[in-house]
């Protein structure tokens, strides 16, 4: 069977069962395991299907704006080469901003002990995580709380920020290119993201590659806003380079 062939069947059984295993998909196709997951990433990189953990799921089954465990099993190993690598950016003492997300919240996990750090975060599964560090201050925004991504959003987080210093502030992203920025698919979501950028003195977004050119609703920000970009080699390097001249140092891990 010809390559687009496969892939073209990959799609369309995805779709009609909502998630198509990869061990589901060789055996329909009578191909290896090795060659499904080949295609897989490549029909993600076209924006077709996502990834998720044995398999991939149609990107119009995840909906206008996928929940918190689905983005979890999202890219879930290249977030976490990102999450390492955005380790490099903390600081050993200070303030830093961990802006609700998947990806952030793998950094979270990875915050080192012995670090003199005030964490502020909109995210309550990051803030329930951090508590547990006795040497970390941890500080939530308050306001209202979305049930989509646990995320504290409106007037009252936005209020709170405007009160903060932010040394470095991580920030997630639903989409960013070089055309639109960073965005996002909630209003609210986008108020708070765009006050985090303000009160930051260094600003670095944690994005896997799915996210490039995966423009959605809310723009909150400018790539020339960001000192840092953390992504993964699925990034392609003449996006890279179009990032760069825009001013932000590009981390493909």
């Amino acid at each position: 069977m010809q390559a687009k062939e496969r892939q073209r069947q990959i799609v369309a059984l995805a779709r009609e069962e909502g998630r198509a295993s990869v061990e589901r998909l060789a055996d329909a196709l009578s191909e290896s395991p090795e060659t499904i997951w080949q295609d897989l990433a490549l029909l993600e990189r076209q924006g077709l299907l996502r990834r998720v953990h044995g398999g991939a799921i149609p990107l119009r089954r995840l909906g206008f704006e996928p929940d918190l465990p689905t983005r979890g099993e999202v890219m879930e190993e290249e977030k976490k080469r990102i999450a390492a690598a955005a380790l490099d950016e903390v600081p050993d003492e200070g303030v830093i901003l961990l802006d609700a997300g998947s990806t952030t919240f793998r950094l979270a996990e990875l915050l080192p002990g012995g670090r003199e750090l005030t964490v502020i975060t909109n995210s309550l599964p990051i803030a329930q995580l951090l508590a547990q560090h006795a040497e970390l201050t941890v500080l939530t925004l308050g306001g209202r709380v979305r049930a989509r991504t646990l995320a504290e959003v409106d007037v009252v987080a936005i209020r709170t920020l405007g009160t903060f210093l932010i040394d470095v502030s991580f920030l997630a992203t639903n989409g960013v290119s070089v055309e639109h920025g960073l965005t996002t698919p909630d209003l609210a979501e986008a108020e708070v993201k765009r006050a985090m950028c303000q009160r930051a003195r260094r600003r670095v977004l944690l994005a896997d590659s799915s996210k490039i050119g995966n423009d959605t609703f809310c723009r909150f920000a400018e790539l020339r806003d960001f000192d840092v970009m953390v992504t993964d080699t699925g990034m392609e390097a003449e996006a890279a380079v179009d990032f760069a001249e825009l001013g932000l140092r590009v981390i493909r891990v």
